[in-house]
This record gives structure tokens, sequence and C-alpha cells, in this order.
């Protein structure tokens, strides 16, 4: 029997995202707002790639080396 592969996701909902990044979702919602987290809506969910989060992670350490 074959077992199936894990497959990471292309995109999370913001409460993942949250999660992810290790800060509250209220917190997450402002860095949205304020346009430094991007995201997409399908249907009624707003979600956000995974590659976004990872080059927001990216420029938030690129400015604190400064």
């Amino acid at each position: 029997m074959e077992q199936a592969q894990q497959v990471a996701p292309l995109s999370v909902g913001v409460e993942e995202a949250a999660r992810i990044l290790g800060i509250s979702r209220s917190a997450t919602y402002e860095f949205i707002a304020n346009g430094e987290i991007k995201t997409f809506k399908i249907g009624r969910r707003r979600l956000v790639l995974t590659s976004e989060l990872k080059a927001f992670i990216e420029r938030i350490a690129k400015n604190n080396d400064r």
C-alpha cells in the first residue's frame, strides 16, 4: 500500500499565517492593512501565499540588520 505524500500548501488563511509567523492574528491583519503582507481572496476566504510569508520575514530580518 502506498502512502500519500504530504504536499506543502501554496497558501494559508490569515490565522494560519499568524501562527507560522509567531504573531497574533490582529498583528497579522495590521501588516495586511499596511500593505506589508499581500493577500488575495477566493470566495469569502482571505489567503496569503506561503512565498509571501517567507518574503515578509526576509524583509523584516533585513531591516533589523541595519
